[in-house]
């Protein structure tokens, strides 16, 4: 039966679409969504009708917005090897390199009239305001040509095919039974019902032209807000979809959450919150603490992130990450979790001609390939709302270089079981970043044995004003003098300060001021 109603919607999904393409570019009061759905209630019903259109049109939108994405990625492409091919080969003008020798500039060339090719095709859609869209997937559309490639029969194929072209789709409505009129949860029960469109009214084991499903269904994730909603009759949305390979069926229940008002980085400040500094890498998270003032708390950590194997595997591997992840925030009192804002599309739009060639440049594109920036910053910001926390992205300018070089070195020294790397430090840098303060490190922060190494001992992010006058600023305890010299402490009273002793090893005691 779910076959047969979702074979049927699917085809008035697949038509309304298609419709909705020809209109074109318009404006929502133009795109004739009231006339379409006039025409679709008589053959399903005026809810279905009413989610179908939906649909159709955020289909389009998407379709559109990818459109635009894949020419400013082509126009990136084109523009950077128009701008190499007009250097001679082995020559370098105006920080522009040409190529190594003239074969490989004449296969840039090929690319570039297939690129220039591509970027007209686009951006002729783009004026006629008519992406192309593939209901089911272009991926899935292609492997039909390479079966015995995919280790699929024809039978196979099909069976996923049409479980992907299937639509079983309701929209929630505050007031309904339970949420939903369309696809009906019983929360006390589990019973599953489902109004049939008017062509399989005659199929109807329920009142109203409705069906019950023979199984139950049961949520265990996030089940107390499902039945929140459910048993005071405020809008859920609902898909069934058929996974073929596993040969079951899932429904997933959704539904909008109110949006948070979020603090400004001053704010946060203000507040006196701590915040976990990530460094996403392509095989691992690097995590440090940092707290209001900048400064970074116990220990860095290290999340191991095993991104191999099929896409639902990757996918679950993530989560794993980010569930560990938003564990330690909650374990140290973080309000938040700070990250870069990394896309690399810029890079990835020109590949070999900004990432590198030969060996080297290829492992480090896979690496870049390999690191899901998108898909990382969706899981993390969804996960981390439901727990109270919230994300901030920040610029990843020089935070890994401006890390290694201002909190490597402190960071390992508060740190004794922990091997720290330029990733941990990046992480400082971002937390910091996060807070406003600035990602360099203010010379002289306190050592790790205050009264064992010699040091400045100066505020890390309050500035602290310099005497004026014709003396110098009183001397603290923690500045060793050479010992060469009479020079006055803080009491006035002169003090001579004996260079410190170095052993190989260790460090010498330091001064001490009377």
């Amino acid at each position: 039966m779910l076959r047969r109603i979702g074979g049927h919607l699917g085809q008035l999904a697949r038509a309304d679409l298609a419709e909705r393409v020809r209109i074109g570019d318009v404006t929502v009061k133009d795109n004739r969504r009231a006339e379409r759905k006039r025409r679709l209630t008589a053959r399903s019903s005026s809810r279905w009708a009413g989610a179908i259109t939906r649909v159709s049109e955020d289909q389009y939108q998407l379709s559109k917005r990818c459109l635009y994405d894949e020419r400013a990625g082509l126009r990136r492409a084109v523009r950077t090897l128009a701008a190499r091919l007009k250097v001679g080969c082995g020559r370098r003008e105006r920080g522009v390199r040409g190529y190594a020798d003239q074969a490989e500039r004449c296969e840039k060339q090929r690319r570039l009239s297939v690129l220039t090719a591509r970027l007209g095709a686009v951006e002729r859609r783009i004026e006629t305001g008519r992406p192309a869209v593939v209901v089911g997937g272009r991926r899935l559309a292609k492997v039909r040509h390479n079966l015995p490639d995919a280790q699929l029969t024809e039978h196979e194929w099909r069976q996923r095919w049409q479980a992907e072209r299937m639509f079983l789709t309701a929209d929630g409505e505050s007031g309904a039974p339970h949420g939903n009129y369309t696809i009906t949860v019983d929360p006390a029960d589990g019973n599953v019902t489902i109004v049939l469109p008017g062509p399989l009214r005659h199929l109807a084991n329920a009142p109203r032209g409705r069906y019950r499903l023979s199984c139950i269904v049961a949520f265990h994730h996030r089940r107390e807000e499902w039945l929140d909603r459910a048993e005071a009759n405020r809008a859920v949305r609902y898909d069934i979809v058929c996974d073929p390979v596993r040969d079951r069926w899932y429904l997933d229940a959704s539904w909008s959450a109110p949006a948070p008002t979020l603090p400004t980085p001053g704010e946060l400040a203000a507040k006196g919150v701590r915040l976990l500094g990530v460094d996403l890498n392509a095989d691992h998270l690097a995590v440090c603490v940092v707290d209001t003032h900048g400064n970074p708390v116990g220990e860095p950590f290290t999340i191991p992130t095993d991104l191999a194997g099929s896409t639902s595997q990757r996918d679950g591997h993530l989560r794993t990450a980010i569930s560990e992840l938003i564990t330690l925030a909650e374990q140290h009192g973080c309000a938040g979790i700070a990250i870069e804002n990394l896309g690399f599309t810029d890079a990835r739009a020109t590949g070999r001609e900004t990432m590198g060639r030969g060996k080297r440049g290829k492992h480090f594109r896979r690496t870049v390939a390999g690191i899901p920036t998108a898909r990382f910053r969706e899981r993390l910001r969804g996960m981390a709302y439901h727990r109270g926390l919230i994300v901030i992205a920040v610029d990843p300018a020089y935070t890994s270089r401006w890390g290694g070089q201002h909190w490597h070195k402190p960071l390992q020294q508060q740190t004794h079981q922990t091997r720290v790397t330029r990733h941990h430090a990046a992480s400082v840098a971002i937390g910091r970043r996060a807070l406003g303060h600035g990602t360099r490190r203010r010379p002289g922060v306190t050592a790790r044995h205050q009264r064992m190494a010699a040091r400045r001992a100066t505020g890390q992010t309050v500035p602290r004003p310099r005497a004026h006058g014709a003396t110098g600023p009183p001397r603290t305890a923690g500045t060793p003098h050479r010992g060469d010299k009479t020079c006055r402490s803080r009491c006035g009273q002169p003090a001579l300060f004996p260079a410190p002793k170095t052993v190989r090893g260790a460090t010498g005691p330091g001064p001490d001021c009377g």
